[in-house]
């Protein structure tokens, strides 16, 4: 089947609905599979690939910056770099990811200092001339994201204003660094004021918004969909496998050998009495459509009307095949009444 194809935001872009991950590129991933990843990925059609200044993960210092090495040297390699939309993040404000920006730590923020820092070496990185789409991998504010609650303290806290952010950022659009921006793990608030921002200081206008969206967590209709639908912002969804919890690989308490869970234990925010029990009802659904639970979770994404394109990731290339082939899927009307009804009984069990 062809690669369906769609709009990003209101550009002139066409990306692939199926958007290659790549954050295990230089640590779970050798820059050899890497290489193997993208080579399989263009094949199938796919245009479209997602990394971040950030990556690999989970974030070290050691392996900061690992998987844009990896995808620059395939560029390299290959001479390919314009059959590819590529999506690169700068990271958000943070405290503890301290060692990005030099020698000494500091506070990580998105500050134009720190911008015009973080696209020069993203750009050396991926042996580029630009990035079709830079994003915020999570804001300068302080946040509610992640599943974490804000404190009264955090509401107090410096932050860089929105207009600052995109003046800084459209330097590099005017300079032809940078394509389009969007967005990463941002709200409704946010989203509308730098749309805002946008159409009073005539800066360049996001054109989508990369947060988690699965069947675990569809926090996004709540009021994300409402802004990105009326005002064109594309969903990038991440984490469409909910970290891998919706394959089924981890049920009733398997661990399997290599496994994120196995090797850095990151998946509390999908673990838990409740979202155990909404786990295993999409589980068993799947056993009784005899579809693959993971293509059920990938196309269930793929299938929302106001999704621009879902981020796939794999270690293995008998992973990435299982979730291209996902696209493919017929999806039915059975299908979805029964998603919607496990969907009302627990809805969002892991935001």
């Amino acid at each position: 089947m062809t690669m369906r194809m769609r709009k990003l935001g209101r550009t002139d872009i066409d990306v692939s609905v199926c958007c290659l991950g790549t954050m295990t590129y230089g640590q779970q991933n050798t820059e050899q599979e890497g290489h193997a990843q993208m080579d399989y990925a263009l094949e199938r059609g796919i245009n479209f690939f997602d990394t971040a200044e950030l990556y690999s993960i989970p974030p070290m210092a050691e392996t900061y910056g690992n998987t844009e090495q990896v995808i620059g040297s395939w560029f390299k390699k290959n001479g390919n770099r314009d059959k590819v939309v590529l999506a690169s993040k700068i990271t958000g404000r943070s405290s503890v990811i301290n060692w990005m920006r030099g020698e000494k730590p500091v506070l990580t923020r998105i500050v134009k200092e720190q911008i015009d820092q973080a696209v020069e070496q993203s750009l050396q990185r991926l042996q580029t001339d630009y990035i079709d789409l830079y994003q915020l991998h999570w804001p300068d504010r302080k946040a509610a994201i992640f599943g974490e609650k804000m404190s009264e303290s955090d509401w107090q806290a410096e932050r860089e204003t929105f207009d600052a952010q995109l003046n800084a950022l459209e330097e590099h659009v005017q300079k032809g660094n940078i394509r389009h921006l969007g967005l990463s793990n941002e709200s409704p608030y946010g989203v509308m004021k730098f749309l805002q921002a946008s159409e009073k200081g005539g800066t360049s206008r996001v054109a989508s918004i990369q947060n988690a969206f699965n069947l675990l967590n569809r926090e996004f209709e709540t009021a994300l969909e409402e802004v990105c639908r009326y005002e064109d912002v594309s969903l990038l969804a991440y984490s469409p496998l909910a970290q891998g919890v919706l394959t089924g690989k981890y049920r009733d308490g398997a661990l399997p050998i290599g496994s994120r869970k196995q090797l850095f234990n990151r998946l509390q925010r999908y673990e838990g009495p409740i979202a155990e029990k909404a786990l295993n009802a999409y589980l068993d659904l799947a056993l009784e459509l005899e579809v693959d639970p993971t293509q059920l979770a990938i196309r269930f994404c793929d299938t929302r009307p106001y999704m621009g394109s879902t981020i796939i990731g794999s270690t293995t290339m008998e992973q990435l095949k299982i979730c291209i082939d996902a696209f493919d899927l017929e999806w039915s009307e059975v299908m979805e009444d029964c998603v919607n009804a496990i969907h009302q009984v627990q809805p969002n069990p892991c935001p």
